[in-house]
């Protein structure tokens, strides 16, 4: 029996470049599937405009296949798309309370593309494969570009059309897929294990990976694969003391619904003598999220705020972002420094904690 749905509500994300100023996806929890975080925009490249994110199977019974995607790609002047591209998730068959990530990318590498928006068009139910197959990393590093190695083992009958997948994602809370890598491997003879290898240069903002694969009969879990702190690049930009104060300058430790405050850091950019730039434009971000009671579910994203600046030669900048508490509870508070391109040049801040009552 096939099911179909349609989703229309608009969530505007963060702005991750000057390109991609205005990301969106339009989603709705359906019957079974729904569109999952936040969507990911980039140019490729070939030119191409490239959109990313994920898709939830929300049944506890029943697969689903077929999951149909359309994209709208629009230039910052037309309220009507400039193209109109449909595609479908990584996976071929979705299992119960599982989920895939999709790419879809333009028909044209069309330099006026600015932003996107992302529907769900429907999907069939589904027999479920079984998970004959199991991925596993062997080595990882990171250096000018990303190398890993990894094996896959089948367990069962013989496999044509099997591919692995990379599907990499960023430190945001929940975590944004930023790119989805192919690796194909074909017929794979029953009780056997192949090697493959990922030799590429990736996006900077990926601090892991999640791994899976899928033939014409079988599946694996998908494992999440940590890229080590250590193989990722020094940043210029160091952010410290963090800080919450009033309008005044007096710094708080608890806030009042309503009230205006400053959410107040100081960043140094230091550069190597000869790789200093006349000028370094950046863009500062805050992420306040609500603690959550379960220690194992990730905080509610209550506020993201932005400051754009611009660093000349070395020296210490004060960012200063105001925010109004809309509800009571225990909130920390998240800091970013990203540059025009959308690449971190700082690890993130400390972490500071405020109660609101």
């Amino acid at each position: 029996m096939k099911l179909f749905v349609c989703v229309f509500v608009i969530l505007l994300l963060v702005p991750f470049s000057q390109a991609f100023s205005a990301e969106k996806t339009d989603t709705l929890p359906t019957l079974s599937v729904s569109l999952m975080n936040e969507t990911f925009v980039y140019r490729d490249s070939e030119g191409y405009t490239v959109v990313v994110g994920l898709v939830e199977n929300n049944n506890t019974l029943t697969p689903v296949s077929n999951v149909r995607l359309k994209v709208n790609f629009f230039d910052d002047y037309d309220p009507n798309p400039l193209e109109v591209v449909e595609g479908h998730t990584t996976l071929e068959v979705i299992l119960p309370n599982e989920k895939s990530p999709y790419s879809i990318r333009s028909q044209t590498p069309n330099l006026d593309i600015t932003h996107a928006s992302v529907s769900l068009l429907g999907f069939d139910s589904s027999v479920a494969k079984q998970k004959g197959l199991r991925v596993y990393s062997s080595d990882i590093s990171l250096d000018t570009t990303f190398r890993f190695s990894g094996v896959l083992q089948n367990g069962g009958a013989p496999n044509s059309n099997t591919n692995v997948y990379l599907a990499f994602y960023d430190a945001f809370e929940p975590p944004r897929i930023l790119r989805v890598s192919t690796i194909e491997l074909g017929h794979i003879d029953s009780n056997s294990e192949v090697s493959f290898n990922f030799n590429e240069k990736i996006d900077s903002r990926a601090i892991g990976i999640y791994l899976f694969a899928e033939s014409d009969v079988f599946v694996s879990d998908m494992i999440d694969v940590k890229i080590p702190p250590s193989h990722i690049a020094t940043k210029l930009v160091t952010i410290s003391n963090v800080s919450v104060e009033d309008l005044s300058g007096d710094k708080l430790s608890e806030l009042k619904v309503g009230s205006t405050v400053n959410i107040k850091s100081q960043t140094l950019i230091e550069f190597v003598e000869d790789q200093k730039p006349a000028e370094t434009a950046y863009t500062y971000y805050v992420q306040i999220k609500k603690t959550s009671d379960n220690p194992d579910t990730p905080g509610i994203i209550e506020y993201i705020g932005k400051y754009n600046g611009r660093f000349i030669d070395d020296g210490s900048q004060t960012q200063i972002i105001d925010w109004i508490p809309q509800q009571q509870g225990l909130f920390y508070i998240e800091t970013f420094v990203w540059d025009r391109n959308n690449m971190p040049i700082a690890d993130q801040g400390p972490v500071s904690l405020i109660f609101v009552n």
